[in-house]
């Protein structure tokens, strides 16, 4: 029976910790009971001269008692760690679940009911008079909210289900008889549970795998990785883990899989890659040692096998990829197997592919999850897991490559023939690959565009990593991550790298157009996602701010970006749907947040206000200016997108929103009205006014065709600059109406100006 809301939410854990309390006393008197039996009993049965029955049956007797002390001792003990751990791991639980209910809910407005088997609903209820109309924002948290609470309930029950095990265990259910399986913890009940089931292999049931994946998910990421350690080591070492995920893997992805089969992998994928991620990290106080790391670069060249007499068996490297795309993985580990993975790729960028199946049943390979590729290629695997590896992947980019040999072993010299990652792969020549076991992708040109960005993709969101300090695919809001020297530099790199050769990211679908796709396109996403973190660095680059503005502040080390380079990148990247929306949705945020400075802070300038307004608003909108041209030559020159594109994109940028509202309170936290409680609505009318440009921000063929092709994104830009001004003055009141008009006056002109100077910038470049 499934742990049930009302329990968990109503159960006083405090008799439990009376409970704990009296166990350890009882563990106390055993303890002495059986040091006596020992040293008194037992010593003077070992000294005593027996003879007759008694040199058998009393001296018997005597071991045996002494034996059944010590074995109540160590029964007691284990029943005692058990309901300890399950004390802490209940009233950690409630707590949480108290904080959802009692305070998040009631925040939201959201009730919480029980719908049995271990899960709740929950739904706004009906006031009268309310229309019932929630925003986007309300219902995205109360899905949030119920996903929560129906995580912590299936974490309650997979505790309660491991104590039950355990105690029975520990007792044996045999009243005449103590001792049995002893426990130093709850940990080591959980894992001796899922390394039972491990052991099974393939023959796992899927209620069992279900298990495993439950055993994995909530003990494999504790902090000390005590659970997560013990599971590897316990699985038999680098290669038996690689032969069990290899199983597991190809038995849940072939032709006569079943869907639930399919989804226990994938969810095997994501619990064991967090988990050894967690078994992997020094940092933590029970980690792996650092040889396996050395063991998988050793096994990446070699056939894994685990099945007698296999015929077609894949390289280490192949499995192994499909448990590093999942977690945060530490440098120490993860960056010598990535380097090791990119020179194999570069020596010879079809080594792994030439071992896939080919007309076999496997349908993903070993990346169960089947984004970006199968994961016979393993460089794609290695790239993903630095896109969610933020300081591995930034080291990887910034720091000197170091050179390995066929086994995984460091070279000698230690020198490789390129002066970086980044331009190893943004060469032109560089050879990415089709990873997909599809057997008629080369006869679908749809199918082999998509293959081949996967692997470009993959390094976009690396480089997100690198540069954001994040995870490419967390929708984290919380506090931003200052950007770094290193992370900075990177930046300047990348924009100077596709700011001299747009063509490497240009994506062309119009056969009149004499302009070849480049071979990076399917990046550009990530590139929009770290111009958006960025965008102090970009506004500063538009009119050639200088580095010690306060105007435009970064957000940590500034980039220092090449004007002309910035102008470029952005036209090219811009044409991105993704990418457009992530820049337009920052750049406006990020003017409402410095005209807010301008109107609300302190400043010694003596130029008028009007004046600092207009400066305020005139990056952005140069910026604008870019999109809407770039947008226009997406739609109407290479026929990569259309405006349902642009306008579908923008729907889940309200993070970036957030971000960067967060970046100008970190700067001056006193601020009205950005900083605070008003946060969250200011934060809407920004998005609101962002969704409004997007979908304005159009241009049809008529129109284009008679010079006008971004005269309606420069309308919006007008319109967004005057709501900054607005939204700044809202809570101030002693601007008078003449003052508050003639700010608005100089964001409406800075801007109109300012977007026909990006628009006609981005032409100039186009022609070029």
């Amino acid at each position: 029976m499934s742990f049930q809301y009302t329990d968990l939410l109503q159960i006083d854990f405090g008799r439990l910790g009376s409970a704990v309390t009296d166990w350890k006393k009882t563990v106390d008197d055993l303890k002495t009971l059986a040091a006596n039996a020992r040293d008194g009993m037992q010593a003077k049965s070992d000294q005593a001269r027996w003879a007759g029955l008694n040199a058998t049956v009393t001296r018997g007797f005597v071991t045996k008692t002494t034996k059944e002390f010590a074995d109540l001792h160590t029964e007691a003990n284990s029943i005692y760690r058990v309901l300890e751990d399950a004390h802490t791991e209940f009233t950690a639980l409630q707590k949480q679940l108290k904080t959802a209910v009692e305070i998040d809910a009631k925040n939201l407005g959201v009730r919480v009911d029980d719908i049995g088997g271990g899960k709740v609903r929950c739904f706004f209820p009906h006031i009268r008079g309310d229309t019932d109309e929630r925003t986007q924002d309300q219902l995205d948290a109360k899905a949030e909210l119920e996903g929560r609470i129906n995580r912590i309930l299936a974490h309650a029950d997979e505790v309660d289900s491991s104590v039950a095990r355990a105690l029975g265990k520990s007792h044996g259910n045999d009243p005449h008889n103590a001792g049995h399986s002893s426990y130093e913890s709850l940990n080591d009940a959980q894992v001796e549970r899922a390394l039972e089931l491990a052991k099974k292999g393939k023959e796992m049931s899927d209620q069992e795998l279900g298990e495993l994946n439950r055993l994995l998910r909530y003990n494999g990421t504790e902090k000390d990785g005590e659970f997560a350690t013990e599971f590897y080591q316990g699985l038999g070492g680098p290669e038996k883990t690689l032969q069990f995920y290899a199983e597991m893997s190809i038995n849940g992805t072939g032709t006569d899989h079943t869907q639930t089969r399919l989804d226990g992998v994938k969810d095997l994928q994501r619990t064991m890659g967090m988990a050894l991620a967690n078994a992997t990290d020094p940092d933590t106080r029970h980690h792996l040692p650092a040889s396996w790391g050395t063991d998988f670069r050793r096994l990446g060249t070699q056939e894994i096998g685990w099945e007698k007499g296999q015929w077609s068996k894949p390289y280490g490297y192949q499995v192994l990829g499909g448990l590093l795309r999942y977690g945060n993985y530490d440098p120490q580990f993860l960056n010598p197997i990535a380097e090791h993975v990119t020179q194999l790729h570069k020596e010879d960028p079809w080594r792994f592919l030439t071992n896939k199946p080919a007309g076999s049943d496997d349908l993903y390979g070993f990346n169960p999850s089947g984004k970006l590729g199968t994961g016979n290629d393993p460089l794609n695997s290695v790239l993903e897991a630095l896109g969610r590896s933020p300081e591995a992947s930034e080291k990887f980019f910034t720091q000197p490559p170091t050179a390995y040999n066929e086994d995984g072993t460091v070279k000698s010299d230690g020198k490789v023939d390129f002066d970086s990652y980044l331009d190893l792969f943004t060469k032109e020549d560089f050879e990415w690959t089709i990873d997909t076991n599809d057997t008629n992708v080369l006869a679908d040109e749809d199918k082999t565009k998509r293959a081949m960005g996967w692997g470009p993709e993959a390094l976009g969101h690396a480089l997100e990593a690198a540069t954001t300090g994040r995870p490419y695919d967390s929708d984290d809001t919380g506090d931003a991550i200052r950007h770094t020297e290193a992370r900075a530099g990177l930046v300047r790199e990348i924009v100077d790298k596709f700011g001299e050769n747009p063509e490497l990211i240009r994506r062309n679908e119009n056969d009149d157009v004499d302009m070849e796709t480049g071979p990076l396109y399917a990046l550009r996403g990530s590139l929009g996602d770290i111009t958006a973190e960025y965008m102090g660095d970009f506004q500063r680059a538009m009119y050639e701010e200088g580095g010690s503005s306060d105007m435009f502040p970064t957000f940590g080390v500034g980039a220092g970006l090449d004007p002309g380079h910035a102008q470029r990148f952005l036209g090219e990247v811009g044409q991105d749907p993704d990418a457009y929306a992530a820049i337009t949705t920052a750049q406006q945020a990020y003017t409402a947040n410095t005209v807010n400075d301008v109107i609300n802070g302190d400043s010694q300038s003596t130029t008028s206000m009007d004046g600092r307004v207009r400066d305020a608003v005139a990056p952005g909108a140069a910026i604008a200016g870019i999109l809407s041209d770039s947008r226009a030559d997406a739609i109407y020159e290479y026929h990569a997108a259309s405006d349902k594109d642009y306008n579908e994109a923008a729907a889940d940028k309200q993070k970036w929103v957030d971000r960067i509202l967060g970046m100008g309170i970190d700067k001056a936290a006193e601020r009205v009205p950005i900083a605070g409680d008003v946060l969250g609505w200011v934060s809407e009318d920004v998005q609101d006014s962002i969704m409004k440009s997007i979908e304005k921000d159009t241009t049809n063929e008529a129109e284009r065709e008679a010079g006008g092709e971004y005269s309606n994104g420069r309308s919006q830009s007008i319109r967004s600059a005057e709501e900054a001004v607005r939204q700044a003055l809202v809570n101030h009141h002693d601007i008078n109406p003449d003052t508050a008009e003639a700010l608005k006056r100089a964001a409406r002109t800075a801007a109109g100006i300012s977007h026909s100077d990006g628009a006609q910038w981005n032409s100039e470049s186009d022609s070029n």
